[in-house]
């Protein structure tokens, strides 16, 4: 019998704002025993730092570059096939809530709703803004007075995160009767700034508030690394005074921290309603659940915040945790390298179905089994001009990661830079603040990893059309 797959995914979630990956600050107990009867990934990670490239690139099972959806606001092409396209092919009932983010949505070329792929007339406008307009509301958010950086956001009843929860478990319990298997992909779009929980999660913090840890910075590490990063510092996404680290207080930083957790702990009590559903459902059993990140956030390491062209752990080492107890054992912990473009072969192979022609992830189904323990000798991930601004100069830069060492090459587009690399040795640096890129000392495992990423960088050649002869 096919499982049943619920695939969560939160946007712009650090892997170290969960309970079960050692955070003490943060109440997780819902998601904190999703891996206690599940497996942990600890180097699970995104093949970009931005959302469209790697929300495309992890649905398809190809990387960014390949599946042409490099940058945020690029319509991923018709021709694609997604995993939920897979399904659908193979007997599955598949749904949506929450952002999805692999069209163009700004205003500008989408003036009241987002593109869908294979409808015949556009859906209506933002449905949450609907739902919020029927019972007479609109969204507000209202300044918090300790800090202009955070917002106390709608309350819960009425909040995004609520939207989509009550909608996936409507989904799941209309699907109950029907003997075809389903596939719900729900995506919150927590904790993704603006920093706007709901205030009956943020309010918990304030009292302590001086107890959270400020960022994790060296001053003047900045100054020995790529450009972007120190324009960053000034104001995320390369734009002056949008959160700019230097002008922020200590208590700014904890503020932004404390919102940051609160929005974490909405969505571990949204989960937790949907585990009571399946539970009481009798779901549970014959449901495979996922729960990830598409990318991280920086949070003011690095002296920087949001995210960009840049592959820190917080930015690209995401949270992933994979539950399906039923048929693998649970409470266990996986130090793999993975990388998301590996998913759809693993849930291809678990639900035996046809993987699509042109996939390049590995599937990690031993991984699941205890058969192995390895599985990747490297990970790779990569940031083509994705985000807004990082104009001058453009941004270009990709990376890759072993088991000790991470090196990222930024390649120069439109004029020369001084310093156009990273290169951290995580064993004895796993804060990531000293760049060995210009470290002659160091120049046999720089090479070795350029070496490397050459080779990761042309395994992301497509495969397709695929060969049909000889010649």
């Amino acid at each position: 019998m096919k499982p049943n797959i619920l695939w969560i995914c939160t946007d712009q979630q650090r892997k170290d704002t969960l309970g079960c990956y050692g955070n003490s600050f943060v109440h997780t107990p819902n998601i904190d025993g999703l891996a206690s009867c599940g497996v942990r990934f600890e180097n699970m990670y995104s093949q970009s730092p931005v959302c469209a490239p790697s929300r495309a690139s992890f649905l398809t099972g190809r990387y960014p570059r390949t599946c042409r959806v490099r940058q945020n606001g690029q319509d991923i092409p018709s021709e694609e096939v997604t995993f939920p396209k897979v399904l659908s092919q193979n007997g599955y009932v598949c749904g949506l809530v929450g952002k999805l983010h692999i069209s163009a949505c700004h205003p500008e070329v989408c003036k009241f709703s987002e593109r869908r792929r294979e409808d015949k007339n556009n859906w209506r406008g933002n449905e949450y803004c609907t739902w919020l307009a029927d019972k007479g509301l609109d969204y507000l958010t209202e300044p918090l007075v300790e800090s202009k950086y955070v917002r106390a956001g709608m309350p819960y009843e009425y909040s995004h995160t609520k939207w989509c929860t009550d909608r996936a478990i409507e989904f799941m319990e209309e699907r109950r009767s029907s003997d075809k298997p389903w596939m719900l992909s729900l995506n919150y779009f927590d904790p993704h700034h603006s920093f706007d929980p709901s205030y009956e999660f943020l309010e918990p913090y304030l009292s302590q508030i001086d107890n959270l840890p400020l960022p994790d910075y060296i001053a003047g590490e900045l100054a020995v690394k790529p450009c972007f990063q120190l324009k960053d510092s000034y104001g995320a996404y390369d734009t002056k005074g949008y959160f700019p680290f230097s002008e922020m207080t200590e208590r700014d930083h904890r503020l932004i921290k404390a919102a940051y957790f609160s929005m974490c702990e909405q969505i571990d009590f949204s989960v937790g309603k949907i585990l009571s559903y399946l539970d009481k459902s009798g779901l549970r059993e014959s449901t495979l659940i996922i729960y990830m990140a598409d990318h991280g956030e920086s949070l003011g390491d690095h002296g920087i915040y949001l995210k960009g062209p840049y592959f820190y752990d917080s930015c690209v080492n995401v949270p992933f945790i994979f539950s399906f107890p039923s048929k693998f054992s649970g409470n266990r912990v996986s130090g793999a390298l993975t990388e998301l473009v590996d998913i759809v072969p693993t849930l291809c192979e678990i639900a035996e179905i046809p993987c699509p022609q042109g996939v390049q992830g590995k599937s990690f189904y031993s991984l699941l089994t205890e058969e192995k323990e390895d599985h990747r000798s490297s990970v790779y991930s990569e940031f083509y001009n994705a985000n807004i601004n990082h104009r001058n100069p453009f941004a270009y830069c990709t990376m890759v990661r072993d088991k000790r060492y991470k090196l990222v090459k930024v390649h120069p587009r439109d004029k020369e830079l001084s310093i156009t690399g990273e290169l951290y040795d995580l064993k004895n640096d796993a804060g990531e603040h000293e760049n060995l890129y210009g470290c002659s000392s160091y120049s046999e495992v720089k090479l070795r990893m350029l070496e490397k990423l050459c080779d990761r960088m042309a395994q992301t050649a497509d495969p397709l059309p695929q060969r049909k002869s000889v010649w």
